[in-house]
């Protein structure tokens, strides 16, 4: 008799944006989950990058992970202080490159200008209402900050507040939730 169970995989996480009030705000909860098994609570999975004119959150796998966060940090740096720029110039690489097709992670980008949305079809996206969440638990946070934008809440406690909707929701997300602001051009 074999065994036909799927091996453990390494399952997601929440990453939640929101623009709002003259702030960005990007964050992230920090369970990484390996198959049913909580493999660590305090993950760091949202961080400043370009000398933290840039915030970024990833979901997906970690390694992966980290390789995004590296070729984005050197599209940063030959296309300074053109977010956009960058990340469309990352998503041409993700879509193409035989490695980096691979990859299975979707990240959340801000800077002062813009919010963006990273995916490895290639997708460039500005996330509606400048909210957007991505992750296993992310349209469970997604919702809550839309409902939580009409509030008089600011874009962190709405962050936050939909954060803690998806780790009720989401058994691949916890409570302990790093966040990462920015000032925005407004």
């Amino acid at each position: 008799m074999s065994d036909t169970r799927e091996p453990a995989t390494w399952h997601g996480t929440t990453i939640m944006m929101v623009r709002k009030g003259g702030k960005v705000v990007i964050a992230g909860d920090g369970q990484v989950s390996l198959g049913q098994t909580v493999i660590k609570s305090t993950a760091r999975k949202v961080r400043p990058l370009a000398k933290g004119e840039v915030i970024a959150g990833f979901a997906g796998a970690t390694a992966d992970a980290f390789t995004l966060f590296e070729r984005l940090e050197a599209k940063l740096e030959q296309y300074p202080g053109q977010l956009m720029r960058a990340c469309v110039e990352m998503a041409k690489d993700w879509r193409t490159d035989r490695y980096l097709r691979r990859l299975e992670a979707m990240m959340l980008v801000a800077d002062k200008n813009v919010s963006l949305v990273l995916t490895g079809t290639g997708d460039v996206l500005e996330p509606e209402g400048g909210i957007m969440g991505i992750g296993s638990g992310g349209n469970y946070a997604l919702a809550a900050g839309r409902a939580l934008a009409e509030t008089d809440f600011d874009a962190e406690t709405i962050a936050r507040k939909a954060m803690a909707v998806a780790a009720d929701i989401c058994v691949y997300t916890n409570s302990s939730v790093t966040v990462e602001t920015l000032d925005t051009a407004e």
